[in-house]
């Protein structure tokens, strides 16, 4: 394929792009069960038509999408960003530094998935376009800031793959940590304990026993056994957690509404139920290898339900039905001594200005050895048993 032959452009919203062309490049894997729920169209339609994203959120659509003769070869969810909110890789210092030597940080351009820190392939290109597409979208995306004289272009939890590729390109590579729990074929939750120090899994157990005690059921639905009424309960908790956690939710109600119309069989929801109504929830989305942890609140406060609900839960739904990973999103330092293992995860920037790219090549290469450290002495300090 003739690299030179492939066409950019952008888009103000997704409903202006088919949506079988979409998932095409960004789930090939057709009537399977996509391998990442929220690169899907769907996913980000439903942010879009409910106000999560768009006019007045500091998220402003403007998806790339790359052809050919033959037609869309390839797509990026990509934003114009006003603010560095809802992303999880935080460059709030470059921002400041930018702006205090007389520069403008924002707008900014971002290639992600809004308010969603899981690894996933940003650069969304259909089977045999692999590289083609790839750097044409990458090409493009630069190209669009430096038109439109914006600072900088942002892909943030990209696939190790991407960013090897990217940094080959020319762009900065950032690396940063999560905690992911991996499944060695275990048969049951004991399965996976017997792998744990002594000491960490009377721990574990303890937990469990303790979570069971608040004086209900844990129910765990999905698919046709969400209803309405069960997103009513999850928005209050919802609310409260982004209330306490970001100042306000970055999700609209509307999003759950459009979640349960299209995407109930990609979820799964997990309630803390007492006296019949829900007191806590854990919501997750499902991959075809991977349990995505999104979600958590509560109305009333019980010893141990958050790591029963968030990720005991999500370990069990994970053996039973044969996923090889949990992620439980940012952050969480408490999640080594549940059996979760410290992880590198990616992003890759450009820069407009030559000297601040500099700046921030050199934060991000020191910056990358004090991640590797940090995992390194992290895992020493993991819950496993030694050898």
């Amino acid at each position: 394929m003739d690299q030179r032959a492939i066409e950019i452009r952008t888009h103000d919203s997704i409903d202006g792009i088919d949506p079988a062309d979409w998932d095409a490049c960004a789930c090939p894997e057709g009537s399977l069960r996509p391998d990442d729920p929220f690169t899907t169209h769907r996913f980000l339609a439903a942010l879009e038509n409910s106000g999560s994203v768009g006019p007045g959120t500091g998220w402003q659509p403007l998806y790339l999408t790359a052809h050919d003769e033959a037609g869309l070869i390839g797509v990026a969810p990509m934003y114009a960003k006003s603010h560095s909110q809802g992303e999880y890789v935080f460059d709030h210092s470059w921002a400041h530094a930018y702006e205090r030597a007389g520069g403008r940080y924002y707008p900014k351009l971002q290639i992600a998935v809004p308010f969603t820190p899981a690894t996933g392939r940003r650069f969304l290109v259909k089977p045999g376009a692999e590289t083609e597409a790839t750097a044409a979208l990458v090409q493009g995306g630069v190209q669009v800031a430096a038109d439109s004289e914006i600072s900088s272009l942002n892909v943030t939890f990209c696939t190790e793959a991407e960013a090897i590729a990217g940094k080959a390109m020319g762009l900065i590579h950032r690396t940063h940590s999560q905690y992911h729990w991996f499944n060695d074929d275990f048969t049951d939750f004991d399965a996976f304990l017997e792998t744990l120090s002594s000491r960490k899994r009377k721990a574990i157990r303890k937990d469990r026993r303790t979570a069971q005690e608040f004086g209900g059921e844990i129910v765990a639905l999905t698919g046709d056994d969400l209803k309405p009424e069960h997103w009513d309960a999850f928005w209050v908790f919802y609310q409260d957690t982004g209330m306490r956690k970001w100042g306000s939710p970055y999700l609209t109600r509307a999003f759950f509404d459009d979640v349960q119309a299209t995407m109930r069989d990609d979820v799964l929801l997990v309630f803390a139920m007492r006296g019949g109504h829900p007191v806590a929830g854990a919501l997750n989305f499902i991959g075809r290898d991977v349990l995505y942890g999104r979600y958590w609140g509560c109305t009333e406060h019980h010893p141990s339900l958050h790591f029963e609900l968030c990720y005991y839960q999500a370990i069990d739904y994970a053996i039973a039905h044969g996923l090889g990973r949990v992620e439980a999103g940012a952050q969480g330092d408490h999640k080594l001594a549940r059996g979760y293992r410290p992880v590198t995860t990616h992003s890759l920037h450009w820069i407009g200005d030559p000297g601040f790219r500099r700046a921030v090549a050199e934060f991000c290469e020191q910056e990358a050895r004090a991640v590797d450290e940090d995992i390194e002495i992290l895992t020493s300090m993991g819950p496993f048993k030694r050898g």
